[in-house]
């Protein structure tokens, strides 16, 4: 089908797929889906830039950790670790993660002010807490700070209720603020 271009707004009642076929196998595969359950199956970053990059109302609700990493005893976990955004523990001692410094853990994952990562730790296979710690360049927010049972419980349990989710946001490419978020 050729190329079709139009003026007003293009409507359907069951959505839309953007997909790739292979020019050996003939294969069809559906990279995106739009509609009112949007899904992104194949999303690279290949020349994008963010001038005009706008992701008002975009969510991904799919958070997909295809590598993990396990830190079973007290360390100062690498900024490649966090970069992953999981972390297991099965230790059956009381462990302490501190995270890298907002200037390693900045460099790794390229952040800018506004960069936020979500960090989860997953010690449901342990038999102590864990406890994260922040390092250098990297501060409670005020929400931890100010609800310190909630936001700024830096504990995660062990068992079944022994998972968390904190969330990074960076003030600059080199500093940020840490909250636990669920």
């Amino acid at each position: 089908m050729a190329n079709t271009t139009f003026t007003g707004p293009v409507r359907s009642q069951n959505g839309f797929q953007s997909i790739t076929k292979s020019a050996t196998t003939g294969a069809v595969t559906v990279d995106a889906t739009f509609g009112a359950t949007t899904s992104v199956t194949n999303l690279t970053t290949t020349n994008l830039t963010t001038t005009n990059l706008v992701t008002t109302n975009l969510v991904f609700t799919d958070q997909n950790h295809p590598s993990t990493v396990a830190i079973n005893a007290t360390a100062t976990a690498t900024a490649a670790q966090v970069a992953t955004g999981y972390i297991t523990s099965t230790s059956a001692a009381a462990t302490t993660i501190t995270l890298p410094t907002g200037t390693l853990l900045g460099a790794a994952i390229g952040a800018t002010k506004g960069t936020v990562l979500d960090l989860y730790i997953d010690n449901t296979g342990g038999a102590s807490t864990v406890t994260i710690a922040v390092a250098t360049n990297g501060i409670l927010s005020t929400a931890a700070a100010d609800s310190a049972a909630s936001f700024g419980d830096l504990t995660v349990a062990s068992g079944v209720t022994g998972l968390a989710r904190f969330t990074i946001m960076f003030s600059s490419a080199t500093a940020y603020v840490f909250t636990r978020t669920a």
